[in-house]
């Protein structure tokens, strides 16, 4: 098991960052080595980056979808907003 420090940037202005500790097991330290290997990433921090945003966009794309799904199967409240916001309240 390896520990890889890595900087996750939190917003698009790089002066706000934090940086912790994450164990890899060697299997995925590799992987992270073949990134910047290959020129796909130029540190490690940034493979690590680039995933969690990866990830992040996934779990939006699955509310998205969710919501979709919602919509086609008819389980979406319709009509005048202030009516439905006085009945969920």
């Amino acid at each position: 098991m390896y520990t890889l420090i890595a900087t996750f940037e939190y917003d698009t202005i790089a002066t706000n960052m934090t940086t912790i500790s994450i164990p890899f097991s060697s299997e995925l330290e590799e992987f992270i080595v073949q990134q910047i290997a290959s020129g796909k990433a130029e540190s490690k921090a940034e493979v690590v980056r680039r995933a969690v945003r990866f990830l992040k966009e996934e779990e939006e794309m699955n509310e998205l979808m969710k919501s979709y799904s919602e919509y086609k199967n008819g389980e979406v409240l319709s009509g005048d907003l202030e009516i439905l916001v006085n009945k969920l309240s």
